[in-house]
């Protein structure tokens, strides 16, 4: 039996779940992020399409894409976020502060080229994505 994690918006309007596991998790250092989450690194869960369920308030759930990698869902009655859909990754990024029951283990840092915050964890820390979602999948020091 696959285990469910509920999450929801800033105000509780939406209401989202998750069940299985996340086919990976870390903090992402792009700029982007970085803008979107109004903090110095994004912690992320990547689930795919079918493991994630708006299960109440779908009608307040807005997107905007400002580029065609990320398609960012929040509430659009207390802005709170939600996801984002990475369409060209097949992969949905739900963010690890909106479900506070998964327990978080982050396995990488990507995008750490652009990063404002550095972090020594131990962590693979790469200079933007692995090699399988477009990127480089070089490493850089901590």
């Amino acid at each position: 039996m696959s285990q469910t994690y509920p999450g929801e918006c800033f105000c509780g309007s939406v209401k989202i779940e998750v069940t299985g596991q996340p086919a990976a998790m870390g903090y992402c250092h792009c700029r982007s992020c970085r803008s979107w989450s109004g903090g110095p690194v994004n912690a992320f869960s990547l689930w795919e399409p079918s493991a994630v369920k708006v299960t109440a308030g779908e009608e307040y759930v807005a997107t905007f894409a400002k580029t065609e990698m990320s398609e960012r869902k929040y509430c659009s009655k207390c802005g709170g976020h939600l996801m984002a859909n990475h369409p060209p990754l097949k992969l949905v990024d739900v963010f690890a502060a909106t479900i506070p029951t998964l327990q978080f283990e982050p396995g990488v840092h990507v995008n750490y080229a652009e990063t404002v915050l550095r972090m020594k964890d131990g962590l693979p820390k790469l200079k933007d994505f692995p090699a399988e979602f477009g990127g480089s999948g070089e490493a850089i020091g901590e």
